[in-house]
Formats: structure tokens, sequence, C-alpha cells
């Protein structure tokens, strides 16, 4: 379910981010439910539990999961107007960077393939890292 590559470039807690939100936006895991433990998912996916604490914090503070002291981390439900307010939020830092890049003379072209890119990762397939 949570696989990731070793090898990436990518840090492991923000791999793990990812494939969690994925999870959680495709409601693989349903509003409310509980999510693995700390050391049972370290246990699972075989990484440091303080890299799996490190990725429950960063969902915590993007608003996917929330914490129970003594209960565990659930998953938060996704309102439709929190999910319009976080693409209007990207598609206003998406803006910014754009601007940003043809400003330093990256192409029309390159952006769009980037773009293909992104969607080709969204989908599940490899690129070359």
């Amino acid at each position: 379910m949570l696989d990731l590559d070793i090898r990436s470039r990518q840090p492991i807690y923000e791999q793990l981010v990812e494939k969690m939100k994925e999870l959680i936006i495709h409601e693989v895991w349903k509003p409310h439910e509980q999510l693995p433990s700390v050391r049972q998912l370290a246990k699972e996916v075989t990484i440091n539990p303080n890299t799996i604490q490190k990725a429950y914090r960063e969902l915590e503070h993007q608003g996917y999961i929330y914490s129970i002291p003594g209960k565990g981390s659930f998953v938060a439900p996704q309102s439709p107007s929190v999910s319009q307010e976080k693409a209007a939020t990207i598609k206003q830092q998406m803006l910014k960077l754009l601007c940003e890049a043809l400003y330093l003379g990256i192409g029309k072209e390159e952006l769009l393939s980037l773009v293909e890119t992104a969607e080709q990762l969204v989908k599940g397939a490899k690129t070359n890292d």
C-alpha cells in the first residue's frame, strides 16, 4: 500500500506524506478512520519511527489528519470547501512560480512538459529521476 523508494532523491518522510495524502484524497482511508500507530507503521514499512512521526506531523499541519492524545491519529474529513480553498491556494502559488520560471527563461514547452511529468507521477508512472 505504501511503496517507498529508498533510492529516490525525495526524502522518505515526503514520499510517505504524498502516499498517505493520496490514500486520504481517494478515500481509501475514510474520514475519522484511525491510522496505524507510529510503531506499527514503522514495522510494516521498515523505516525509523521518527520518520513516521515526522510525516504524521506534516499531515496534521496540512489538515489531512488529526490526533487525539492517548488514542492515536485519525483521517480528518475533507470538506469540499476546504478542498476548494486548498486548490485556490495551490493555483495562486503555481501562478507565482510560473511567472518566476518564465522570467528566468524557462520556456512554455518545458513548463508543459513538467505538467505532463506531474500527471504521469499522479497516475503512478515511473520517471527518469
